[in-house]
This record gives structure tokens, sequence and C-alpha cells, in this order.
């Protein structure tokens, strides 16, 4: 290959697009290279994983069971007319009904508006 040949292969347009891009597949895999490495030292900073005996375990009763109850607001406006005060309001507002028998749907009734049912006759 000659010094004109080469002279021509390094003006010609295509050389040039080819080698930027190369260039710029370069960068970017330098890039994601630098970028594990900076998670692979974040990783060995961090503090070690809990052996199995710092591990959480159930308790002696065995797992928590769900609870069902029938709940009841309470009252804000007491019988008395006298204003509650913040402080005197549970955090649920909420506490646990005297009647525990869960409430059902009337027979005949459709439950809903458009249901299709019958309704109440």
């Amino acid at each position: 290959m000659s010094t004109a040949s080469s002279a021509v292969l390094i003006a010609a347009p295509d050389f040039w697009g080819t080698f930027g891009a190369f260039v710029g597949g370069l960068v970017i895999a330098g890039a994601l290279v630098a970028a594990v490495l900076a998670g692979i030292n974040v990783m060995r900073r961090e503090s070690s994983r809990p052996t199995e005996a710092e591990q959480p375990h159930l308790p002696v009763t065995g797992a928590v069971r769900e609870i069902r109850e029938v709940r009841e607001p309470d009252e804000v406006h007491p019988e008395d007319g006298v204003r509650l005060m913040p402080y005197e309001l549970h955090a649920s507002g909420t506490r646990r009904s005297h009647e525990q028998h869960r409430l059902r749907w009337s027979p005949g009734s459709s439950g809903s508006f458009g249901g299709g049912g019958g309704g109440r006759t």
C-alpha cells in the first residue's frame, strides 16, 4: 500500500464515520467497566450479610394469624354534650364491638343497585 492510497483512505468520509463509531464504542465499554468496578467497591464497603443465627425466627407459639372482628366507630359527640379533647380519642378511631355476629344481606335482597335480583318485595 503506497502513501498515496493511505492518504486517499484516510480522507474518505467512510473511514472517519467508522473510526468515530469505533471510538464511541470504546468509550461506552469503558464507562460500563468503570460502573461495574464502582459497584464492586461499594459492595466491599457494605457490612456483611447476617448469619443464620442472626436471622429472625418464628415465635414459640407459631405464626401469627389474622384476627377477624367486628369494629364500630368511637362516638365523637358524647351524650353529655361535653366536647371531646384530642387526647381522649383512640388512635384507630374504632373499638371492638360487643356484637361479634357479622351482618349478612337480607334474604331476597339483590345486594346492589342494578344487581339483577328482584329486590325486596
